[in-house]
């Protein structure tokens, strides 16, 4: 029995909730956080760092942020 093939599925990123992003702050500073829609990132410009969101999710460990270079 040949089985028909499978169709194939797209994942797309979505946004944090807002209301989420309006209750969260900077692990390490405790300050606001800016959120960047187009690098899918939580960025803490007092610690000069930016935390991962993925699939919607906020990645909120320093271990897992990307150090801003200015």
């Amino acid at each position: 029995m040949t089985q028909a093939p499978r169709a194939e599925t797209t994942i797309t990123m979505t946004d944090p909730d807002p209301r989420l992003l309006s209750m969260l702050v900077c692990p390490v500073t405790k300050g606001p956080l800016i959120y960047d829609r187009d690098t899918q990132e939580l960025r803490s410009p007092r610690a000069h760092l930016a935390f991962p969101v993925r699939d919607g999710i906020p990645i909120m460990l320093p271990e897992e942020a990307r150090r801003l270079d200015e």
